[in-house]
């Protein structure tokens, strides 16, 4: 069986660009892909006391621990590459009128994101289904996305837990070295066969960094935000609740800057404690002098074992 480190590893492919000939008329190679089973591989977004993006750190300005013990950075990269995203969209009867903003949120991403991005849309109410046609696994152009998510109508209850499931074994099918999940919903859950319990331990299994929208009012006696919120932490993502339905825009605006600019970091842990688990994560990291820095990453992992595919049925 393998270790957690290793399932990470590979669902967090390390990407090595070779300059190939230095003659100028020559093409430049494509990126190769290797992979070391052994490496937990971090995905951290830093920002500066402005909220902006700290781009110009280097390995040494990092530290990672595991279980409060330092480990050693064997992998360090801050590059713009591709990325396979999925797009978890709540279609439930209270969803209707605010599917129109959404399809242009995921619109937005699309045009902000990498050009090789690959993206895949997983629709729920009560039932999780997949929104693009059965012959296309991934799509890039936004017009694809579009289809994806506007054609399905928004009616019943919602079965959160089971399309993000859903989603996060869609990316055992994706070959890029990042992934990353997008949930807009209201965090509510009245339909699942799984539970919230069961996720958050497949999210722990994942490298898959999970961010959420919470598009609901006060009204709305089904909202959970907290459910949006532990995901979002659990995975080193963030969740956003706006005030304004038409501010989903520039939220995935800003989700798909966040992705094109976040470190990758690896380690090989020490640990040799007890497989399944959970293990604490802290990234902390240090600008010039004076100059205060916040971190966002995974803040732990499930060591031993393969994602568990949760296709049992279980009690909430």
């Amino acid at each position: 069986m393998r270790t957690m480190a290793s399932s990470l590893a590979l669902a967090t492919l390390l990407i090595i660009c070779l300059a190939g000939d230095a003659r100028e008329s020559q093409e430049p190679e494509p990126y190769k892909i290797s992979i070391n089973v052994d490496l937990v591989v971090l995905h951290a977004t830093v920002l500066n006391r402005n909220g902006g993006f700290a781009s110009d750190l280097r390995q040494q300005d990092f530290t990672v621990y595991e279980d409060g013990v330092r480990q050693s950075i064997r992998l360090f990269r801050h590059e713009d590459i591709p990325v396979t995203v999925g797009l978890v969209i709540d279609h439930s009867g209270s969803m209707g009128p605010k599917l129109p903003e959404v399809t242009a949120a995921a619109r937005t991403f699309v045009r902000t994101s990498n050009q090789e991005d690959r993206l895949f849309v997983v629709n729920f109410d009560e039932k999780v289904t997949l929104g693009l046609a059965d012959t296309i696994s991934f799509a890039d152009r936004s017009e694809e996305l579009e289809r994806a998510i506007s054609m399905t109508p928004a009616t019943g209850m919602t079965a959160l837990y089971d399309a993000a499931i859903e989603a996060l074994e869609r990316f055992q099918a994706g070959s890029k070295d990042k992934g990353a999940l997008i949930v807009v919903s209201d965090g509510g859950d009245n339909a699942s066969k799984h539970t919230l319990a069961e996720l958050l331990r497949m999210a722990e299994r994942s490298s898959v960094v999970m961010y959420a929208i919470g598009v609901f009012d006060d009204t709305e006696v089904d909202r959970n935000p907290t459910v949006l919120r532990r995901l979002a932490q659990a995975t080193g993502g963030e969740a956003f609740f706006p005030k304004e339905l038409n501010d989903v825009v520039s939220i995935c605006e800003r989700i798909a800057r966040d992705i094109r600019n976040q470190y990758t970091i690896g380690y090989v842990s020490g640990n040799t404690g007890k497989p399944g688990v959970l293990r604490t994560i802290r990234v902390t990291a240090s600008g010039t002098a004076g100059s205060k820095l916040v971190v966002r990453a995974r803040s732990g992992y499930i060591a031993g074992g393969e994602p568990s595919p949760a296709k049992h049925e279980a009690a909430k």
